[in-house]
């Protein structure tokens, strides 16, 4: 599977997405089969079934054996559902380091239909914080900016949840 580079920036007021760096467009590499929860995701891509989980953002966690459901965690989820519903053609973006030590690709996902970038999205939105594990940062800094702005106005789980 060959993922590709593109970077993201902000687009209206309501979303976030791709600002094209030439006139073609996002080429799709995988299409959503499932949502597994908030920042977790089962895609179709070369030919293959593989579990994706999205860089730069931890959700709280609905799944996790041994770990109670944690607050916002159902309404994270909910949240990437209605962004990627099961068919969701993707554009997925490798960083630095390909696959956790779960064997989950890493990637950067980004909606081919509008260009919205998912993970920034979600973060924004306030169902995420930024979760920045080296050497895979490319797109830490707009994730960080983009927590601190939903903090500041309470935006989601900065709102309901302590701790």
């Amino acid at each position: 599977m060959v993922l590709t580079a593109c970077r993201a920036a902000p687009h209206a007021a309501t979303a976030t997405t791709v600002t094209a760096t030439s006139t073609s467009a996002l080429a799709v590499n995988a299409t959503v089969e499932r949502v597994v929860d908030g920042d977790t995701i089962i895609v179709q891509a070369g030919g293959k079934r593989d579990r994706v989980r999205l860089i730069g953002i931890d959700t709280p966690e609905t799944k996790k054996e041994g770990t109670p459901v944690q607050c916002y965690g159902p309404e994270a989820s909910s949240f990437t559902e209605s962004l990627l519903p099961a068919g969701t053609a993707l554009h997925l973006e490798r960083d630095i380091v390909a696959r956790d030590d779960y064997d989950r690709l890493l990637a950067y996902a980004y909606r081919v239909d509008d260009g919205l970038f998912v993970n920034l999205e979600i973060v924004r939105r306030g169902f995420a914080r930024p979760l920045t594990i080296k050497p895979n940062t490319a797109h830490a800094a707009e994730l960080v900016e983009a927590a601190r702005t939903a903090e500041a106005g309470s935006v989601g789980l900065w709102g309901r949840c302590t701790g």
